[in-house]
């Protein structure tokens, strides 16, 4: 598995629930919840995205913007708008409460008769220690312009959510989760980006197999020889190439993510014992595990779990709200 792949499967939509209200400029729609992520598209018209930290953005038609929390943004139909606030997500109705009712809750708001857009928002909590890697790749806000990947994406969203059909739940989970993929994939692969080191190591032909290696099998018993080994190098050629692009040694790296898988299994299997987490990680030594975790994560495994905040609920419903 590829390193993004790793990062991002834990950001996933589930029961995702689309809404409609009538809206009309001017607007200003307050979204409280300071998820981690919020992805923000727009399939008609335009508006500003305004974060709490940074500059505002222009959303325009078939554009989508990321948000990354814990601030909260409004979006606005021009920047200084008269419209009061409207405040988003504050009664929010999650599946796990039973909730049918999407999470924006105003009615036939603005009165001034300007041209509306109809907006799609997704608030993506960021699940575990890996997924939270991915967040700290990324800016406050990033941008996706309109056109490739994500405009097939879009026109499967628009035609989803104009209809009723079995299944569609699914299918509008998917589809945002397939969104936000290919919005990070631009972002990173922008030119001129300041992208993540192991994003662009991942294309190289050698350090990028080695990476595959290292997330495909973190627990097998690695030495820079066996890595060089597999990846059809010599060890002196993997050991520099590897730190000149990703930024540290390999088996640094490995220790590094071994830690942060190591973090998510302390809190999602309760039942699991330290020797058994030190295991799945590849340690049969629990106290040579230990000693490792405190060095990375500052903390030893017990007192982490005991510190831990549980993992948070799937991700929370999306919706969509209608302008015009």
């Amino acid at each position: 598995m590829d390193v993004f792949s790793d990062l991002i499967r834990g950001v996933r939509a589930n029961g995702s629930l689309f809404g409609s209200s009538t809206l009309s400029a001017p607007w200003a729609l307050h979204f409280v919840d300071g998820a981690p992520l919020t992805l923000c598209t727009v399939l008609n018209g335009e508006g500003w995205i305004v974060p709490e930290y940074g500059p505002p953005e222009r959303l325009r038609d078939r554009e989508t913007i990321v948000v990354r929390g814990p601030g909260t943004f409004t979006f606005v139909d021009e920047v200084g708008t008269r419209a009061e606030p409207i405040a988003c997500g504050e009664h929010c109705a999650v599946p796990e409460e039973g909730g049918t009712r999407h999470r924006l809750g105003w009615h036939d708001v603005g009165c001034g008769g300007g041209e509306g857009a109809t907006l799609i928002v997704g608030a993506y909590p960021v699940r575990g220690e890996i997924s939270r890697r991915l967040l700290d790749a990324l800016p406050v806000v990033l941008r996706a312009e309109g056109g490739g990947t994500g405009d097939a994406v879009l026109d499967h969203l628009a035609a989803e959510a104009a209809v009723d059909t079995p299944g569609q739940q699914v299918v509008l989970d998917r589809l945002l989760d397939w969104m936000l993929v290919c919005t990070l994939r631009e972002w990173f692969d922008r030119p001129g980006g300041e992208r993540p080191a192991w994003w662009a190591a991942q294309r190289d032909p050698v350090v990028g197999d080695a990476l595959r290696l290292l997330h495909a099998e973190p627990a097998a018993p690695w030495t820079v020889a066996a890595l060089a080994e597999r990846t059809g190098v010599s060890r002196s050629t993997l050991a520099k190439r590897f730190a000149d692009l990703v930024g540290e040694p390999p088996l640094t790296y490995l220790t590094r993510w071994r830690m942060t898988l190591a973090a998510d299994l302390l809190v999602d299997q309760e039942d699991a014992t330290v020797a058994d987490v030190a295991r799945t990680v590849g340690y049969s030594d629990p106290f040579g595990f230990s000693a490792a975790f405190k060095r990375v994560r500052g903390a030893n495994p017990s007192d982490f779990r005991r510190g831990a905040a549980p993992v948070g609920a799937e991700v929370r419903a999306p919706a969509r709200a209608t302008t015009g």
